[in-house]
């Protein structure tokens, strides 16, 4: 019976890539000079440094060209709230990675409601969805592309 799984990962390589590019060029850039601007990358996030809310944005910006030069998915980027504390403002960045409980309900969701013959099943942090022939999975792909979610996903594992 083919299949095929509903994935929402980074290639964590590319992330670490893409940071060090920021970094570097944060760090060579004029308007930059002399000030607290940089970024942090540790585990599943990354922190953003700068002398106010202004130069964030700018380092985020930065970061999220990066990143889409790298076929990383800015939409995994979750910024945080941006702390204040005397001259320095700071910003933490979570990369989200795999399919949350309540989301993969709503793809299940989305997968039945369109009135296919697959079945979607939750598998961890994945969505599994398998079917009688290659066609309705392919139009399983399509409904939920076109869902335009907050998540990337990767359609991994096809098989007949």
């Amino acid at each position: 019976m083919p299949t095929f799984d509903v994935v929402s990962q980074l290639d964590l390589h590319e992330v670490s890539n893409a940071v060090n590019q920021t970094s570097r060029e944060v760090s060579t850039r004029f308007d930059f000079k002399g000030t607290s601007a940089r970024l942090d990358y540790q585990d599943n996030e990354i922190i953003l440094y700068g002398d106010n809310e202004f130069q964030i944005n700018q380092v985020r910006d930065i970061l999220e060209k990066k990143m889409a030069k790298r076929g990383v998915d800015i939409a995994a980027l979750a910024p945080g709230k941006l702390e204040t504390s005397g001259n320095i403002s700071r910003q933490p960045v979570t990369l989200r990675q795999g399919i949350e409980q309540q989301a993969a309900k709503k793809l299940v969701k989305l997968v039945k409601d369109a009135k296919l013959k697959v079945q979607a099943s939750i598998q961890g942090d994945q969505v599994r969805v398998s079917g009688k022939n290659r066609d309705d999975l392919q139009l399983a792909i399509e409904t939920l592309k076109e869902a335009k979610l907050d998540l990337p996903l990767q359609f991994v594992n096809f098989r007949d």
